[in-house]
């Protein structure tokens, strides 16, 4: 590669970054003529190209990228001394390669809208709201758990293979199309990670691939929360970039399921969720609310922690620091905090929808 290209594919990081900055006001823009225009098309043609295959080629391909890179690094280690301009040249340059390739094919979904507003929901919430939807959530959870045909305090496993849970979450985005045509989903490419454990030491559940539109599911994570992570991922794949929109979105794909397991794993995870807000907003509500809860219901966010604190590790810190800077650097603000509003767009739609 020749020096000018380089130092232009180099300079594309700073004109990249500076350039979604100044294309920020104009999200509506990006939402008709990118999200609600040429994505659904591509990512649509991704999963026909890539869905059928029993593997994720995903994984594939970052094992191979990481091999080059790691062999690229080895080769190329002895030029910081003698070249570290022309190696750091070449870096960039490689880094503003995959920047233009990831904005393309994906990245500019960071740039829509917030869905709140296309769904005619108001972004704030009062403390009271929350606490009276969390108390619905409670009875609802309680409920359903109950219909399941099990104790109080028995905690609930999904009696579905992972493959059963990925159809029944295809068959949860169908009904929830044909009320929100934004959230219909064509095609299908949902998998388990071929490095679940790598996303377990670093604590993701899933991962969406833009390279070839695989949404990729943790498969060691615990059994009932499979079915929200796989519509998760899904939501990315439709173009719902915000972690806490896409947290929305599987809710509102496994709570108004036709499957009562699936119902299940949807209440008692916008409950978690709901419950941790109470906590931070209003201690004494929380120690009111938590004793009403199923014990099998607690069992089962107990067993979660306990899981993802027997994998605690330096990388899982190191991690997380990254993914927060990346969040906020693509137009989320609060980085990984954005997850837990979530609830604000939970509380404003069931003031419309009652979940």
């Amino acid at each position: 590669m020749g020096k000018n290209r380089r130092l232009f594919l180099a300079l594309l990081l700073p004109i990249q970054y500076f350039g979604l900055q100044l294309l920020r006001p104009f999200g509506p823009y990006i939402e008709q003529y990118y999200s609600l225009g040429i994505y659904p098309y591509l990512s649509t043609l991704q999963r026909i190209l890539f869905g059928w295959i029993p593997f994720s080629i995903g994984d594939v391909l970052y094992t191979l990228m990481g091999i080059m890179i790691l062999r690229w690094l080895w080769l190329n280690v002895g030029r910081l001394v003698n070249d570290a301009k022309g190696f750091f040249l070449d870096l960039c340059a490689s880094l503003g390669l995959i920047y233009l390739i990831f904005n393309l094919i994906w990245g500019l979904n960071y740039l829509r809208p917030p869905l709140y507003k296309s769904l005619d929901l108001s972004p704030d919430y009062t403390t009271e709201q929350l606490i009276i939807l969390t108390e619905r959530l409670v009875e609802k959870s309680n409920a359903l758990h109950r219909s399941l045909g099990y104790a109080d305090s028995v905690k609930i496993d999904l009696p579905y293979t992972q493959e059963e849970i990925f159809n029944y979450s295809r068959a949860g985005y169908k009904k929830l199309g044909q009320k929100y045509p934004q959230f219909d989903y064509q095609g299908t490419s949902i998998k388990p990670s071929l490095w679940s454990l790598g996303l377990t030491y670093m604590g993701y559940s899933g991962y969406y691939n833009p390279i070839t539109g695989e949404a990729q599911v943790n498969e060691r994570i615990k059994n009932y929360k499979f079915p929200v992570v796989s519509a998760h991922e899904q939501a990315h794949q439709m173009g719902f970039a915000a972690e806490n929109e896409a947290n929305f979105i599987a809710t509102l794909a496994t709570i108004n399921h036709e499957n009562t397991y699936i119902r299940y794993s949807g209440s008692i995870f916008a409950l978690r969720y709901c419950l941790n807000e109470v906590a931070r907003s209003d201690r004494e509500a929380y120690e009111r609310i938590l004793p009403t809860i199923n014990y099998g219901i607690l069992e089962s966010y107990r067993e979660m922690r306990a899981f993802w604190e027997s994998y605690k590790n330096p990388l899982e810190s190191i991690s997380k620091v990254f993914w927060d800077q990346f969040l906020k650097a693509n137009n989320q603000s609060r980085g990984i905090r954005s997850y837990s509003y979530m609830v604000a767009l939970l509380v404003q739609y069931d003031q419309r929808h009652p979940l």
